[in-house]
């Protein structure tokens, strides 16, 4: 100390390590401050004055103090340390430093103190984040102001564990969106599991959800997890929520409001530990209103609302889909095409995708399969493009209610013509353009689906929805 305190006197110590950059703090061999720089009070929240002669600890308030102290380290080994850390300032935030310590010695070579930097790596750490988030929205593509919107508040609500509903069309990207939560939450490292609630029937449905012991019923030889236990510390994603059966949606909202399950056939309970994300095409708000979807689930459910935009609301993405779907298929194909031609871009800018991106993408990879030239021309595109809408202009399908008079077709819900006489809300629009494209193909579904831009499966899946089979 004495040795040490001799040092300090014959020079200004703090002049200086003010000069330098980063933090720094001079201590003696019991770890006290003797001398700090200007950037350390800045970074600290404490002046020189108050922090001389007080014990390293108390100042810096590193994660590291006490069992993995550098300093302590550096002086017993007589070697310098580097160390990655936090520390916690007076305004009590978090700052994370890079810490290096190095023994001072005097004339003799004995040891009289340490000094340390510390460097602030909050942009780093930072930069580091940003990389991360971009790499898992890598599948998301858009620069549009509505997807720049859900951009920024994906990374906020994937660090919680509320439950999220997804909302949008048909083709949107809502399991995209329900894969960034999952890669971007303190979940990723578990299973990300995706059930799809319309697809099973409904016994088929309740096994794979909550599972079934043995003899719950014929063929079941054997216990079996259901898909929620399966997916212990990660996330469950139910797609067409609004499919969900009205006796499993009861079970659901059980689950959502214990987080316990019980196996079909079973009277034991089983807790789980996963968070849950639902999406859906259909308005559950008018799903409510005719007795088809609980209230009750609704509004569980409903914590956190994303909507996905539908492509038409997109401004500007059309083309860079185009091409990043051109990419993706020049490598999936060992194709070397150069892009498409301004006829066909402006064929697909025009075009008013009710298909949404899943539309577009399809589009891409069937002009990449059948380009054989330098760039796909209009010949390369589906043939539906070239019928009515190539001269349509583009509309605003936003609108969930449409003025129409009795003649219904799907030119004139596009084109809005007609004199209002009769509001039509979504459901019974979509009802009466399936039957007016099936009466104008003569009951074709392949030509009705190419008429309305469908494809022939979602066609199929409509006509059930609205019993035109």
């Amino acid at each position: 100390m004495t040795r040490y305190s001799s040092i300090t006197k014959s020079i200004d110590a703090n002049e200086i390590i003010d000069s330098i950059p980063v933090g720094v703090a001079i201590l003696d061999m019991d770890l006290r401050v003797q001398a700090m720089n200007r950037s350390l009070e800045a970074m600290t929240g404490f002046n020189r004055e108050e922090a001389l002669g007080v014990s390293c600890p108390h100042i810096l308030r590193s994660n590291l103090c006490p069992q993995k102290c550098p300093a302590k380290q550096a002086l017993d080994s007589g070697q310098a340390a580097h160390v990655e850390g936090n520390i916690i300032n007076r305004a009590r935030q978090k700052i994370p430093v890079m810490i290096h310590v190095a023994v001072l010695k005097d004339g003799a070579g004995e040891h009289i103190g340490v000094i340390e930097t510390i460097e602030d790596i909050s942009l780093i750490r930072e930069l580091d984040r940003k990389v991360h988030i971009s790499h898992d929205f890598s599948d998301l593509v858009g620069h549009s102001p509505k997807m720049q919107r859900l951009f920024d508040i994906l990374p906020v609500i994937s660090q919680t564990d509320s439950s999220v509903l997804i909302t949008g069309e048909t083709g949107t990207g809502k399991d995209l969106v329900a894969s960034v939560i999952h890669r971007l939450s303190p979940r990723a490292q578990g299973p990300f599991i995706k059930i799809n609630c319309g697809a099973l029937p409904e016994t088929l449905l309740e096994s794979e959800l909550f599972g079934h012991i043995r003899g719950a019923f014929t063929g079941a030889v054997r216990d079996k997890p259901g898909r929620l236990q399966l997916a212990e510390s990660g996330t469950v994603y139910l797609t067409e929520i609004g499919d969900l059966p009205l006796a499993l949606q009861v079970k659901l909202l059980t689950f959502l409001d214990d987080k316990e399950i019980v196996p079909l056939g079973g009277t034991r309970s089983v807790k789980t530990d996963v968070r849950l994300v639902a999406a859906t095409h259909r308005d559950l708000q008018a799903m409510v209103r005719e007795g088809s979807f609980r209230e009750d689930l609704l509004y569980r459910l409903n914590v956190i609302r994303l909507e996905v935009p539908p492509l038409r609301e997109r401004e500007g993405d059309i083309r860079l889909l185009m091409e990043y779907f051109l990419n993706q298929f020049n490598k999936q194909f060992q194709k070397k095409i150069r892009g498409l031609a301004p006829k066909t871009i402006e064929i697909l800018t025009r075009h008013p995708y009710p298909g949404n991106v899943r539309e577009l993408m399809n589009i891409v990879e069937y002009g990449a399969n059948v380009c054989h030239q330098g760039s796909i021309q209009p010949e390369h595109l589906p043939d539906y493009l070239m019928g009515p809408w190539e001269d349509t202009p583009r509309v605003d399908f936003s609108t969930r209610v449409v003025e129409t008079t009795g003649v219904f077709s799907p030119q004139t819900a596009r084109t809005g013509e007609g004199v209002a006489t009769q509001k039509l809300d979504w459901r019974e629009m979509e009802r009466r353009m399936i039957s007016e494209a099936l009466l104008q193909t003569r009951g074709n579904r392949t030509k009705a689906a190419k008429l309305l831009g469908w494809g022939r499966s979602t066609l199929w899946r409509k006509m059930k929805q609205h019993n035109l089979d």
